[in-house]
């Protein structure tokens, strides 16, 4: 399994940016999807996940203000992400678990950097 990350770049603050994953898996529906991020000298952290049922949860940081979605035809996942502030400046990762397993699988990560 593959995920091909994109869409990062520096963005100013209030800006928008969307982020891609796009994954080499057959049966993507299958898979629980998610973002993380990870901000120097700080812990990776989860930003939103989108279950193969379509529900959605997000870290209280960006409630309101990013968007994560998913097309399983394409087998893609997107983050919208609006409004963004300095504090979302980090390195996204895209996530994949597939469901009733523990195999899990990471993406290369994509910069996302907010100025001031």
């Amino acid at each position: 399994v593959q995920l091909q990350a994109s869409g990062g770049g520096l963005v100013q603050t209030g800006g928008s940016l969307r982020l891609s994953c796009e994954a080499s898996i057959r049966t993507f529906s299958n898979y629980d999807m998610a973002w993380y991020r990870q901000a120097p000298g700080k812990q990776r952290e989860l930003v939103a996940q989108i279950r193969t049922s379509g529900s959605t949860k997000y870290v209280d940081s960006v409630k309101g203000r990013f968007t994560i979605s998913r097309d399983n035809a394409k087998a893609t996942v997107y983050l919208e992400m609006n409004s963004l502030k300095p504090e979302d400046t980090a390195v996204y990762y895209c996530h994949s678990r597939r469901i009733f397993s523990s195999a899990d699988y990471w993406g290369q990560g994509t910069l996302v950097t907010v100025s001031s």
